[in-house]
């Protein structure tokens, strides 16, 4: 890549996460991010260079290149920061504490399966969107 793109790194069979790439992606005017799923080579050796224990985190990691990483709400939160309509609540939704925030993140990272299901393999990037994708 020649320009430094933020990567969003998530869980490529769980569909709540497919579901806010796809949200991602739609809004995403500026073209800031690129993705890649957790189960990919390049997002482990991404997760791995910077020290990211997978067994700890393993739902939305949103990767700054040389500059910083940010995982959980955190994550949310910056990749809201980058699309239009949605800075406003990101940040207003980031004076809460990341602790507090975190309690209800890891609560639906937690049940993501059992709520809202579960892809055999992960999605598949149609024609239009396959360059976004590592």
């Amino acid at each position: 890549m020649k320009e430094q793109k933020k990567i969003i790194l998530f869980d490529g069979v769980c569909n709540v996460c497919n579901g806010f790439v796809q949200f991602v992606i739609k809004r995403d005017k500026d073209d800031l991010f690129r993705y890649a799923s957790l189960q990919s080579d390049i997002a482990q050796k991404l997760l791995s260079e910077r020290k990211i224990d997978t067994r700890r985190i393993d739902s939305v990691v949103l990767i700054e290149p040389g500059v910083a990483y940010y995982i959980k709400s955190d994550a949310a939160l910056e990749i809201g920061k980058g699309l239009k309509g949605y800075r406003t609540l990101s940040k207003m939704l980031g004076l809460i504490p990341s602790s507090l925030r975190n309690i209800v993140y890891d609560l639906i990272a937690r049940n993501r399966y059992s709520w809202f299901g579960k892809k055999d393999e992960c999605m598949i990037p149609t024609p239009e969107i396959k360059s976004k994708f590592l």
